[in-house]
């Protein structure tokens, strides 16, 4: 591993925070070069420390230390990320024979400095107990490698040297703070200590230090392991199914009912590449990827056991069979292992989901699934590595998983577990939802209220300039890892096709179709063009087919219904002269919707009409009214302005229509808030000849 300290880096850190101690400021740039190494830290695991004095309010110096507080990452950690506590108070709890969870968490928040600051980390009390002025904590992979063995001890000691102290793995807090100190103090020599199944701790007086001998018993673990030599497989390509098959099938298995039309459903992330698939292609890799977490602090977003499929010979009957009983299965077994624990250790809890979050498909890659997308990710990076060390692991030894007894309490830990929060689940979390048209200005105000209410959103449009504004508008408000553009034309069954199968990447599946995509043209029909004429019914009515029949065997695969809202307008009931085209298409496409409501009803999928009325420009010019402005306006020498007015004080309400107006009518059908199929929603402040009839 490279070491990336450089002094004069330090010192301009250190020269960009002038109101913040220098050790601090130095802490914080030896903690972003070990967070920003993913052999070292994945997503909030390590943590970090110095020992400092300040003056507090009475002129009085006092000893702190700075600790890593929970919610930052490492690798872009700002000086606040290292609350301060009182350091003299701390080191007395060592004295205490016995100390609760419960009751360490509260010590913390009472000798902070700031009442304000997180919760500091965990293992605070192993940061303060030791002597040294800066210490690191990292679960570096070639590390863990290496702990995770039957003679773990005997190869740490090889590997690293004398200078290393090991201890047996043991839960983070009070009582691994006693045993570090304890290990130390009969050590004194040492410069790094090992926790087996867990991590390494190094050391020093200063932020050098402690960073070089971190990046030097890393390395020393990685060469050691680079010595023994490791399986290689070449890929024969049979037996790999398609992703827009496994993927649907695969999430609609894992959704469950968390109540009565309540069903949780899962994003999916699919890693793939050359060096994963030569992973999963090795003949043991059933045997050596099913094994337990590297380190505990992984079950929360892993569980401790990954899913194995092989599809090889299977067709489609068998895959759906085989994915159906083996998450069965899973959750069986995760149900047992439940309650062995919760018996054995005499405990009263609530069981967690017992879907799984990592599925390993030989020949495809790895699969995990989060009830957000950032869930996802983090659990496919996660697993990603974890098959890499375990490749490693396997290459010096024989790989050994942590007693489930060790699995269950960091689990269902109260500490461990805050980390992913308690937040209420918004309507639509775990839902995709793909609109076509999307750069537009409707599309703007869907997407809008659709990432509102917590569904991932996929945005298609032939226009990639315009669709480009709309998502980067989006992305404002909204986490980047939630909105997706995909280049389609709804007119054109390959891209179509080639779309489908793209957004099926993304998440994994699909819940919400929002059929939205449209063009206009003015014309008396005298005077209309017949190649216009098509083109217009090409785009309004045979683009909504189009996306609704590559939707349906998605929504079939997954089992799990799903909604088709499609944006008509208030030209089917109350069509305009000279708007020939597009009133008849956007007829045809109505009458469509309710016929697929006829036919899919019985596979639980909604199909529903929103019919809008003068939507004028949001985050981009609305197409329509491009094209039909100028002459609305010529008609009525009126103005930009004044048309909107017009409009506004045309219908009953005297209301201005918004995107968002049209958005909310999306999420009302899709979050399911009452059984319609076959609906029309009116969204026009109210005219009377467009009332459906």
């Amino acid at each position: 591993m490279k070491n990336k300290y450089n002094e004069a880096d330090a010192q301009n850190f250190i020269n960009s925070y002038p109101q913040i101690p220098a050790e601090l400021a130095r802490r914080t740039y030896t903690s972003r070069l070990l967070g920003r190494e993913e052999e070292l830290v994945l997503h909030g695991g390590g943590n970090t420390s110095v020992k400092g004095r300040v003056t507090n309010l009475l002129g009085e110096e006092i000893e702190v230390i700075y600790v890593k507080g929970s919610g930052w990452n490492l690798g872009d950690i700002e000086p606040q990320g290292h609350p301060a506590l009182d350091l003299a108070y701390l080191r007395k709890l060592r004295d205490i024979e016995k100390l609760s969870d419960e009751e360490m968490v509260n010590q913390f928040r009472t000798h902070l400095l700031d009442a304000s600051s997180p919760n500091p980390s965990i293992e605070t009390l192993v940061h303060a107990f030791l002597p040294h002025k800066f210490i690191d904590h990292t679960h570096a992979n070639a590390i863990v490698a290496l702990t995770n063995q039957e003679n773990g001890n005997e190869l740490l000691h090889q590997a690293l040297g004398e200078k290393t102290a090991i201890l047996p793995f043991i839960m983070p807090g009070f009582p691994l703070a006693r045993s570090v100190i304890e290990l130390y103090e009969a050590n004194p020599a040492i410069e790094c200590i090992i926790l087996m199944n867990h991590g390494i701790f190094t050391f020093g007086d200063d932020a050098e230090t402690a960073y070089n001998l971190m990046i030097h018993y890393v390395t020393l673990a990685e060469n050691f392991i680079k010595q023994a030599k490791t399986k290689t497989v070449t890929i024969n390509g049979s037996g790999a199914p398609a992703p827009d098959l496994v993927l649907p099938i695969l999430r609609g298995a894992m959704s469950y009912d968390q109540a009565k039309n309540n069903r949780q459903l899962f994003t999916l992330e699919l890693r793939s590449n050359k060096q994963i698939l030569n992973a999963l292609a090795r003949p043991d890799a059933e045997q050596l990827f099913v094994s337990g977490v590297l380190t505990p602090d992984h079950v929360i977003r892993t569980k401790n056991y990954p899913l194995f499929f092989d599809f090889s010979d299977c067709d489609l009957h068998d895959i759906k069979e085989k994915i159906k009983n083996d998450v069965a299965g899973y959750r069986r077994n995760y149900k047992n292992y439940f309650n062995e624990q919760t018996t054995a250790k005499q405990l009263d809890r609530t069981m967690l989901d017992s879907s799984p979050r990592v599925i390993l498909v030989r020949g495809l890659g790895i699969i995990a699934a989060g009830k957000t997308a950032e869930e996802a990710i983090i659990a496919a990076d996660i697993a990603e590595h974890t098959i890499f060390t375990k490749i490693k692991a396997a290459a010096v030894g024989q790989y050994r998983e942590l007693e489930e007894k060790f699995i269950f309490e960091m689990e269902y830990w109260s500490l461990e577990q805050a980390k992913l929060g308690k937040n209420t689940p918004l309507p639509l979390q775990g839902k995709t939802a793909l609109v076509t048209g999307g750069g537009g200005a409707i599309a703007g105000g869907i997407g809008r209220r659709l990432l509102a209410a917590g569904a991932r959103v996929i945005l298609t449009d032939v226009d990639q300039a315009r669709l480009d504004i709309v998502c980067a508008e989006l992305e404002k408000q909204f986490s980047p890892l939630m909105i997706t553009s995909l280049p389609m034309d709804v007119t054109d069954e390959n891209s179509v096709t080639k779309a489908f199968s793209k957004a099926i990447a993304v998440s994994g599946g699909l819940d919400i179709l929002v059929p939205n995509a449209g063009i206009a043209h003015v014309a008396p029909l005298a005077e209309l063009d017949m190649a216009m004429f098509r083109k217009v019914i090409e785009v309004n009515m045979i683009g909504v087919y189009a996306v609704i029949k590559a939707a349906i065997p998605i929504f079939k695969h997954q089992g799990t219904g799903g909604d088709i809202i499609i944006n008509s307008s208030k030209n089917v009931f109350a069509p305009g002269a000279n708007f020939g085209a597009y009133s008849s298409s956007k007829a045809g496409a109505h009458q469509l919707g309710k016929i697929a409501a006829l036919e899919l009803a019985e596979a639980g999928i909604r199909v529903n009409m929103i019919n809008a009325d003068a939507i004028f420009a949001d985050t981009v010019s609305s197409g329509l009214w491009d094209v039909v402005g100028p002459d609305r306006m010529r008609a009525r020498n009126l103005d930009p302005e004044g048309l909107k007015e017009y409009y506004r004080q045309r219908n009953l309400l005297k209301a201005e229509i918004l995107a968002d107006h049209v958005g909310n009518g999306v999420v009302f059908f899709a979050s399911g808030q009452t059984p319609t199929t076959g609906a029309t929603l009116p969204i026009d402040g109210g005219i009377m000849a467009a009332f459906p009839r």
